[in-house]
């Protein structure tokens, strides 16, 4: 059976080979606006108009969301936003939500897995070199985990660190050998 990952992300596409099958890479065009008062609702409804948009065997869609002080933080749009996003991450523990969703063979099974991150308090100069080098603008919350710059502020994950690169590997491998195997 062929995995067709509904995704364009980079990090997504070298997760998903962990899970040791066939992958099919076919970016979705889908709709991620969503007005889903609950995060995890929301983020896995964003996985399955993912999943939908695109055709396969078995299709992942997923989404990852970082709620920061009770607000959702996208990818920033410039260096302000970055800098916002760093304000309210520092000094805090914040969630990554990755919802997933799997449509194959006349089912569709959705789930959401939730990391927590602490950060520890603001440092400018590692959070300005980190917004410079523009490694903020391509990921939800405007970081990337697997970042060397941000070590020195990282104090500890809670969780799947695979989620907090974009995508929650067991949970996926555990709901493909569950519902599609």
């Amino acid at each position: 059976m062929i995995l067709t990952l509904a995704s364009a992300s980079p990090r997504r596409r070298e997760l998903v080979r962990k899970l040791g099958m066939d992958v099919e890479i076919r970016p979705a065009d889908a709709d991620e606006h969503t007005e889903e008062k609950d995060d995890k609702t929301a983020v896995t409804d964003i996985a399955e108009r993912k999943a939908r948009a695109v055709s396969g065997d078995l299709v992942l869609g997923a989404d990852t969301m970082v709620v920061a002080c009770g607000r959702r933080l996208g990818k920033p749009k410039n260096e302000r936003e970055a800098y916002e996003m760093f304000s309210l991450l520092c000094g805090r523990t914040h969630s990554v939500l990755t919802g997933v969703c799997l449509i194959g063979g006349g089912k569709c099974v959705r789930a959401c897995e939730e990391t927590l991150v602490e950060f520890g308090p603001y440092d400018d100069a590692v959070v300005s070199a980190y917004i410079r080098s523009g490694k903020p603008f391509d990921k939800a919350g405007g970081y990337g985990i697997q970042d060397p710059e941000l070590a020195p502020i990282i104090k500890n994950i809670t969780g799947d660190y695979d989620n907090v690169l974009g995508l929650p590997v067991k949970l996926v491998g555990r709901l493909i050998g569950e519902n599609f195997t």
